[in-house]
């Protein structure tokens, strides 16, 4: 039994196809179907259901596939060890960011980072919370960049910035000649929220004390967009909350509509995550660094009040 043989299986459990799993290895098909028969052969069993389109796992392949990941995952972690002691910045780091954040944050800080670190070999992913730390734990991604603090026993948090929420209030909107608005000004009920799954929207409801009871049956929406909350909003359907990067690029006549809150300023924290045996902590340190100093520029705001992204469902 060989790594490499370990790292076909999880090719092919992964695209449930042995060309392309061959393809995804830079190898032969024929090199790979045979170091898989190979395995096979020396554990006496079938791995994979051949008989089968797509290929599937059979219930002891589903098992070998879980003990798989372990041991591959682990075997990199010697190279990350001599990497880490000889200071090399270097090498693949797989990061997720949520949803919310990517398309602010990752244009402002990319370009510096494979400039200045181009040995680094970014793998992005834009993930949800509850899948990046998933993905976290089993070892399948290196750090994320998510809204905490998420109280997760084996995830370590490392802060880049506080984010404000800004609202964004229409002209037909009671609230719209308020200059700065306060939480306690806040509706649940006329609150345009963001599909269920995104940590943003359960920060909005806990910001919200009359949330307690939140039922939203006034049309059922699902849409992950800013953009289709502004919209909407523009339509007379309600008001919705921003992070503040998301306010930026907004047009002249959208940011008629925005309002700030009075201090202290409801916020998002939003930090480096990662497992706390993670290795790479070298190439975290410089993503960090990175990342904060582009991001000073951006966000002044300093009197604020952190609102959990963890659902109080």
């Amino acid at each position: 039994m060989t790594i490499t043989q370990l790292q076909y299986v999880l090719a092919v459990a992964k695209y449930q196809n042995f060309t392309l799993a061959a393809e995804k290895s830079f190898v032969t098909q024929p090199t790979l179907s045979m170091q898989i028969q190979k395995l096979e052969d020396e554990l006496d069993i079938l791995i994979f259901d051949r008989g089968k389109k797509p290929i599937q796992l059979t219930e002891v392949g589903k098992m070998i596939v879980e003990q798989a990941k372990n041991i591959v995952n682990e075997s990199g972690r010697i190279k990350d060890i001599v990497e880490q002691q000889k200071g090399f910045i270097g090498g693949e780091f797989k990061i997720g960011i949520i949803p919310t954040v990517m398309p602010t944050l990752l244009p402002m800080f990319l370009n510096n980072f494979i400039k200045k670190y181009s040995k680094v070999q970014l793998k992005i992913e834009e993930l949800n919370t509850e899948l990046m730390i998933q993905k976290l734990l089993d070892g399948s991604l290196d750090a994320g960049i998510a809204a905490t603090p998420l109280q997760h026993e084996q995830i370590k948090e490392r802060v880049l910035y506080y984010e404000p929420f800004v609202a964004y209030i229409p002209q037909n909107h009671r609230l719209y000649s308020n200059r700065k608005i306060d939480t306690t000004d806040l509706a649940i009920e006329d609150i345009l929220l963001l599909e269920d799954g995104h940590c943003f929207r359960d920060g909005v409801i806990n910001l919200c004390k009359n949330a307690k009871d939140f039922n939203d049956e006034r049309f059922q929406l699902e849409s992950g967009s800013f953009e289709t909350m502004i919209r909407l909003a523009n339509e007379g359907l309600g008001m919705t909350l921003l992070p503040y990067l998301h306010t930026t690029d907004l047009k002249e006549t959208e940011k008629s509509n925005l309002h700030h809150f009075n201090e202290p300023v409801p916020a998002r924290e939003v930090s480096l995550i990662y497992h706390r045996s993670e290795l790479k902590l070298h190439i975290i340190d410089a993503l960090r660094e990175v990342i904060m100093g582009v991001i000073r520029g951006a966000i002044a705001f300093q009197n604020v009040q952190i609102i959990s992204p963890v659902s109080k469902k």
